[in-house]
């Protein structure tokens, strides 16, 4: 395996510069190669390697509250924990972009947290947001795409609808590898259409500090 590069991005990457630029005008972005390949190649086979004993079940809800709902989604998921290399370089991008973000878009962004996601033939995610009932602390989502080869015919394309009240389609996305998407998370319904192959991604936040005197917010 080649070497995890590190990250040495300057202090205004060009690439969100212009995904702050695209969040400013529409609430979301698309970014293809957005990472260094070695990284997200090094990232999809760590998520190959642990499928068949890390993954488990993706349920709806959080905390206490979460079921298990086929109905809703039939996807399996990984937190990460930065405790591999790939990890860690990972989530060095994300805290570089945090910093460059928050000083382009004023968004108080203050942690991330993030899980590789598999979606296996037939899995699939129904329209949703990303942001939790009482708990208005994503407030940027994030979805890397890690799937080589990927066409439109193996179907999971990722749906963003908009925020207005006929929740028409503004973006269909290919989860080609390499493949970056952000949007505001309290604000776009999205959903993840069935998959025809096996279908490996990241999905994370960056997320606000909504600690009060009476709960502290951890990342989860």
């Amino acid at each position: 395996m080649n070497a995890i590069p590190q990250l040495p991005l300057p202090a205004d990457n060009p690439l969100m510069a212009r995904a702050a630029a695209e969040i400013r005008r529409q609430g979301w972005c698309r970014l293809p190669d957005a990472l260094p390949p070695e990284l997200a190649q090094s990232l999809l086979l760590r998520a190959v390697k642990l499928r068949s004993t890390s993954f488990r079940r993706a349920g709806v809800g959080r905390h206490g509250d979460e079921l298990i709902n086929d109905f809703v989604r039939r996807d399996k998921i990984h937190w990460l924990d930065g405790r591999s290399p790939e990890q860690a370089a990972w989530l060095q991008w994300a805290e570089q972009s945090r910093a460059q973000l928050n000083r382009e878009l004023f968004l108080g962004l203050f942690s991330f947290e993030s899980h590789f996601a598999h979606y296996p033939v037939g899995g699939f995610y129904r329209k949703h947001l990303d942001a939790f009932k009482g708990e208005a602390n994503r407030k940027l989502s994030v979805v890397l795409y890690l799937n080589p080869g990927w066409t439109t015919h193996d179907g999971g394309e990722l749906v963003l609808y908009s925020p207005d009240i006929g929740a028409e389609e503004v973006a269909r996305v290919t989860p080609l590898f390499g493949t970056l998407v952000m949007f505001l998370s309290e604000e776009f319904p999205h959903e993840v259409l069935p998959a025809h192959r096996d279908r490996y991604s990241i999905a994370g936040w960056f997320r606000i500090n909504a600690s009060h005197p009476e709960r502290s917010d951890p990342p989860r």
